[in-house]
């Protein structure tokens, strides 16, 4: 039984701590919404150093590029290395930053449906996300790969895409491919490889530069589709400026769908400014956590 002692202490205890209830709560709960940056865009590939500037932008997180491709069989990658994936997870973790995902950036510029080796390649992908325990890879299908451009390559990317997906679910990760489509032609394209391993890497710009509703095309495609996104647009304004996406109502589509997960930040540079790395990405990173972590 409590005595009126007691419970005198615990009440004086509990109202001293009332005016910390809220801060408190929040360190308690998981963001629904993470921002994050990308090292290759704050010109950091595969420099440690990312992860401290990303810190200093003030984001949650770093997308870590896998390093350029050339005529290499497969990424040319300091990630390779053991101590050198140790020495960023130790980064990382003494700064409570995440690595959110892997980035296969050097298929901008090579062709996926084309390029040889592509299970040594990717594999070497998945073997690091495995290592790092990294649970997302982004995956462009670039410009040799626009299925708008080249319907023709279809069949191929849908082969490939088959092939790597099987590897992708052994390891308990999902690759997120970038296409030029539309949200119902990926949802099509989804379909036809089959594998809850193989999403899409949502990106805003590639809906805004075809005339296409942001909002609109996040909802055909789903919430179980949808691994990451980049929450960018081309460079000019930052996103707080850009008149042709309104970031509130693209928060309350994705609240409606009931998605949750990393918003990665790209470009929505100051065409003034390009070069100003802590100024552009500090900038769309506080505004993207105004709008997707007020609460």
């Amino acid at each position: 039984m409590m005595t009126r002692r007691k419970f005198l202490t615990l009440a004086a205890f509990s109202g001293a701590l009332l005016p910390f209830a809220p801060m408190l709560l929040a360190r308690g709960q998981r963001q629904r919404y993470k921002i994050a940056v990308i090292d290759l865009m704050i010109l950091k590939r595969q420099k440690l150093s990312a992860l401290q500037l990303a810190k200093e932008i003030g984001a949650d997180g770093l997308e870590v590029d896998m390093g350029g491709l050339g005529n290499r069989p497969t990424f040319d990658s300091k990630l390779a290395d053991p101590e050198i994936r140790k020495q960023y997870l130790d980064k990382a973790r003494g700064l409570n930053l995440e690595i959110c995902s892997l980035a296969m950036t050097g298929f901008y510029a090579q062709s996926f449906a084309k390029r040889d080796g592509i299970e040594k390649t990717i594999g070497g992908c998945i073997e690091t996300m495995k290592q790092m325990n990294i649970k997302t890879a982004f995956l462009p299908m670039g410009v040799q790969g626009d299925l708008v451009k080249n319907p023709e390559l279809r069949p191929q990317i849908i082969e490939r895409l088959k092939l790597i997906a099987p590897m992708a679910e052994k390891a308990g990760v999902v690759i997120g491919i970038e296409t030029a489509l539309g949200a119902a032609e990926e949802v099509k394209l989804l379909n036809d490889v089959g594998s809850k391993a193989i999403q899409i890497y949502f990106n805003f710009s590639n809906a805004l530069e075809a005339g296409r509703d942001v909002s609109e095309e996040l909802m055909i495609l789903g919430k179980n589709r949808i691994c990451q996104i980049h929450c960018t647009d081309k460079d000019g304004v930052w996103l707080e400026n850009n008149t042709r996406i309104d970031m509130k109502k693209v928060k309350a589509t994705l609240d409606k769908m009931g998605w949750k997960g990393w918003l990665v930040i790209e470009r929505s540079r100051d065409a003034a400014k390009p070069q100003d790395v802590k100024g552009n990405f500090g900038a769309n990173t506080a505004f993207m956590k105004s709008i997707f972590q007020n609460e």
